[in-house]
């Protein structure tokens, strides 16, 4: 039993089931966990053992239904380890991440309650339902079966101790990159070393110093990629190296936060897990409940893109060695070296200068009159912000979400800063799921990592972190405009290689010329972004996609090189096996190291990305053809928004996603668009 006086013993009377993260104490979780994991064994217990015939209502819906304590207790949990966990959240974790594994095992392994959904689903064209309870019943049939509900005995122990280890190895690949991050971070002992950045960004460092007493001195915290922002700007060559340096050494330093062993073997039980499932690989598991299908359509599409994107990459290198000779450096283009010659030849060929184009992207504006402006003229929602409601952080902000017509539609939390609790990237993830079966609206948040300013001082984002901005509240909308009767389709749960859609579409408002006219402007003097400026930057954007689509490439390949294994394939050398796979993929560039190497490949080893991180080039075809449309048909305007929202944004999981697609664009993708957006139209 639950102590009545944990406030996740019942549901939140906060407005929209919000958290009550002023009331809840890290040593609630595992108590909750506990009484959720409990709750819901009892009710599904209840269903399996039913002596009444298998109804939709009695089983499938009442599945849905169960198991709410477990379900807020998980949601408010994980969200705050990613983004403000403490040394007790962690050993929760560690705790109840193998709990969880062998819970979820014994629902979908559970002979009895599959007996009454196989009954339903094999009589589902005789049972009256509509297209969404169809779908939902089908999903469930397939989830029982791609979790080994039709294993023998002895092969569904295997996969229980299996999935137990898994989610143990998980923890502790997010762990361990996460304290390797925060201790490799870099200490510069003089601001003149910092030459190049801009002011504000030095006295960011210097705060970022000070919290950790380090007084005097100036700290470059890392990001999760390898590249790193201050690369662009750093004038110290032998600065650069060291930031690059400490990017690439994170989890492969042979300390306690290594992760070489911890990925090799969570590739090693994937590949076994599969193969007990019935799958040649993890790869081949994960893409058969995608868009893709198969992973060989997935890894065509990689490889047709590789030889151009690396063509394309080799030329900007050779533009830059010029540009490194021209100047009489007497040095080799290296890794470190590539962003910062990048912005030089970028400046001089559209006279772009990035840090020049800070003071007009100032946070506030780019949110409020950027991000939510260009969603109220898309979708009629506005955004008031609420300051009294509780937050995990004092960062946080909430702002409450309603229709058109005043009518509540939900709460967006922005989590903006970086903090050495929180991890590196950003994301969109959902803290109550929107469901009409369950009467909840949604509540999402937003989480970036921009370096906070000193105290007063403006937040100014590079136009990279305004783009990540539009991009993860392109997510957001996806949750927060989801309307579906059940929570297994709310929002974004929907395949992985299309759940990145959305989100890249919403990217194309940051440029729209009645966007950024309303939120590009400086911060002292009000001054919009000359129009001048405007066009050199749009004329900019092509430029370096060869780099860009190749380190992604690197990333994409990595991911199905780990995830193609067979089952008793190991890996001793992880180094080793990395520099193999992507020589043999063809996009092994010297100078061009991929977006993430294994040892900190957090998406695909502590995150829901495994065999999918082609998902965002695979989403962006879908984009690409999606912008040409709002193009075509007047751009930023209601009906548009109207029609994207009502097809695809509303829909969540609850239709095929390319039924989706082709009900809103009239006809199935073309990739034309996003060869030309990226320049690969040799590909």
């Amino acid at each position: 039993m639950i102590s009545a006086d944990n406030p996740l013993a019942v549901p939140s009377e906060l407005p929209y089931e919000l958290p009550p993260f002023d009331r809840i104490a890290d040593e609630h979780y595992l108590p909750a966990f506990e009484a959720g994991i409990e709750e819901q064994s009892a009710e599904v217990r209840t269903i399996a053992d039913s002596a009444e015939p298998p109804t939709f209502e009695n089983t499938i819906v009442a599945l849905e239904r169960s198991g709410r304590l477990l379900e807020r207790t998980s949601s408010t949990f994980f969200n705050l380890t990613s983004s403000n966990v403490t040394p007790v959240l962690r050993q929760v974790q560690a705790t109840v991440a193998p709990r969880l594994a062998a819970h979820s095992d014994a629902i979908h392994l559970d002979a009895a309650l599959f007996a009454r959904v196989r009954a339903l689903f094999e009589r589902r064209d005789e049972l009256g339902l509509d297209a969404e309870s169809v779908r939902l019943l089908e999903r469930y049939h397939r989830d029982f079966q791609r979790a080994g509900a039709d294993l023998s005995a002895a092969d569904q122990a295997r996969l229980r101790t299996v999935n137990e280890e898994l989610s143990t190895l998980s923890t502790t690949f997010q762990d361990n990159l996460l304290s390797d991050t925060n201790e490799l971070a870099v200490l510069v002992d003089s601001a003149e070393e910092l030459a190049g950045l801009s002011e504000d960004a030095i006295a960011a460092a210097a705060q970022a110093a000070t919290s950790r007493g380090e007084d005097g001195r100036y700290l470059l915290s890392l990001v999760l990629p390898t590249g790193q922002p201050s690369l662009g700007s750093l004038r110290d060559r032998a600065l650069r190296e060291r930031l690059f340096t400490a990017s690439n050494e994170r989890g492969k330093r042979g300390n306690g936060n290594d992760n070489s062993e911890v990925l090799a073997r969570v590739a090693s039980l994937r590949a076994e897990r599969a193969r007990l499932l019935g799958f040649e690989n993890h790869a081949a598991y994960v893409i058969a409940d995608e868009t893709a299908g198969e992973a060989s359509v997935a890894t065509e599409m990689l490889h047709r893109l590789a030889p151009a994107a690396v063509a394309n990459a080799q030329t900007e290198a050779v533009e830059l060695q010029e540009r490194i000779d021209a100047e009489g450096a007497g040095i080799e283009l290296r890794p470190w070296d590539w962003a910062f010659y990048a912005d030089r030849v970028r400046s001089e060929r559209f006279d772009i200068d990035s840090s020049a184009l800070r003071p007009y992207f100032e946070l506030e504006r780019v949110l409020v009159d950027g991000i939510f402006h260009a969603a109220t003229l898309l979708y009629g929602i506005t955004f008031t912000e609420r300051h009294d409601l509780p937050t995990y952080h004092p960062q946080v902000r909430v702002f409450e979400v309603f229709e058109a017509d005043g009518s509540p539609l939900g709460l967006f939390l922005g989590d903006y800063y970086t903090r050495e609790a929180k991890r590196g990237g950003a994301w969109m993830s959902n803290y109550v799921d929107q469901s009409r079966l369950l009467g909840r609206r949604p509540v999402v948040v937003n989480n970036l990592n921009i370096t906070r300013p000193p105290e007063g001082e403006p937040t100014l984002m590079t136009f990279d972190e305004v783009t990540t901005a539009f991009h993860e509240f392109g997510h957001a909308l996806h949750g927060l405009l989801s309307d579906v009767e059940y929570p297994t389709f709310s929002g974004a749960n929907v395949p992985r290689d299309f759940v990145e859609f959305p989100s890249q579409v919403n990217e194309m408002w940051s440029l729209w010329p009645e966007v950024l006219s309303h939120y590009a402007r400086h911060h002292r003097t009000g001054e919009r972004l000359p129009r001048e400026l405007v066009d050199r930057l749009l004329a900019s954007q092509l430029y370096g996609e060869g780099f860009r689509t190749t380190e992604y490439l690197g990333a994409a390949l990595l991911d199905q090189a780990w995830h193609s294994l067979a089952p008793g394939e190991r890996v001793d050398d992880v180094q080793r096996f990395e520099a193999e796979a992507l020589a043999k993929a063809g996009v092994s560039v010297a100078a061009i190291p991929p977006r993430y190497r294994s040892t900190y490949f957090a998406h695909i080893f502590s995150g829901g990305y495994s065999a999918g991180y082609y998902s965002y080039i695979w989403s962006e075809v879908l984009d690409a053809d999606t912008v040409e449309w709002f193009t075509e048909n007047g751009g930023l305007r209601r009906e548009n928004g109207d029609r994207f929202r009502r097809e695809l944004l509303g829909r969540g999981g609850g239709v095929d996603p390319m039924e989706a697609f082709r009900n809103f664009r009239g006809r199935d993708p073309r990739i034309e668009p996003l060869l030309a957006r990226r320049g690969l139209t040799g590909a």
